[in-house]
C-alpha cells in the first residue's frame, strides 16, 4: 500500500517534517570535526596503552617488551611462524611508534603521517595475533578514515595551516 493511501497529504508532511527535524539533530551532534577528533582519540588509545607498558623510564625499555619480541611474538607469514629479527630493535621501535604517533594524533599535528605509521603498526600486528583481526580491522577502518578525511577543525594541523596558509 502507497503511503499516500494510508497517510493523508497533512500527515505525510508531518512525518517528513519529523524526520527531517530529526535528521538535522543528528547532523548537529555529529559535527564532523568532532567525529573526526573522535576517530584519531579511537585509535590512539589502545597503542598508547601498548606503548606505556614497553618502558620503564626516558628511553628504556622494559625487560618484558623485548622478551615478548625474543620468545612470545611470532610474524605468522606464509611457512611460519617466524621469529621477529632484531627483537630488542623491534621492541624499541614498536615503543617508540605506540607513544610518539597516539601523542601525534590527539594533537592533531602531522595526522595524516601518524595515522599511516599507526596503519603500518595494525598490519604488522595483525601478522603477530591473526586471530585479531576484527579489532584490527577496526583499527585499519579508524587509521584509513583518518588518512582520507584528514584530523578535522579540532587540530594543530588545521590552526597551522590556518596561519601558514591564510584565506586569500
Amino acid at each position: 500500500m502507497a503511503i499516500d493511501q494510508h497517510y493523508g497529504a497533512g500527515e505525510r508532511f508531518r512525518l517528513d517534517h519529523i524526520a527531517d527535524k530529526a535528521e538535522h539533530l543528528i547532523q548537529t551532534i555529529a559535527l564532523p570535526s568532532l567525529v573526526q577528533f573522535v576517530m584519531r582519540l579511537a585509535l590512539a588509545v589502545p597503542f598508547w596503552k601498548s606503548g606505556v607498558l614497553k618502558w620503564t623510564g626516558f628511553l628504556k625499555l622494559s625487560d618484558t617488551a623485548v622478551t615478548l619480541f625474543t620468545d612470545e611474538f611470532m610474524l605468522h607469514l606464509p611457512g611460519g611462524p617466524y621469529h621477529y629479527p632484531a627483537p630488542a630493535a623491534m621492541a624499541f621501535l614498536s615503543g617508540c611508534g605506540e607513544i610518539t604517533f597516539p601523542v601525534l594524533l590527539i594533537l592533531g599535528l602531522a595526522t595524516r603521517f601518524a595515522a599511516l605509521g599507526l596503519l603500518f603498526m595494525t598490519i604488522i600486528v595483525e601478522l603477530t595475533v591473526p586471530d585479531g583481526w576484527p579489532i584490527h580491522l577496526t583499527w585499519a577502518a579508524l587509521a584509513l578514515g583518518i588518512m582520507a578525511w584528514g584530523p578535522g577543525r579540532i587540530s594543530v594541523d588545521h590552526l597551522a595551516r590556518g596561519i601558514l596558509l591564510p584565506e586569500r
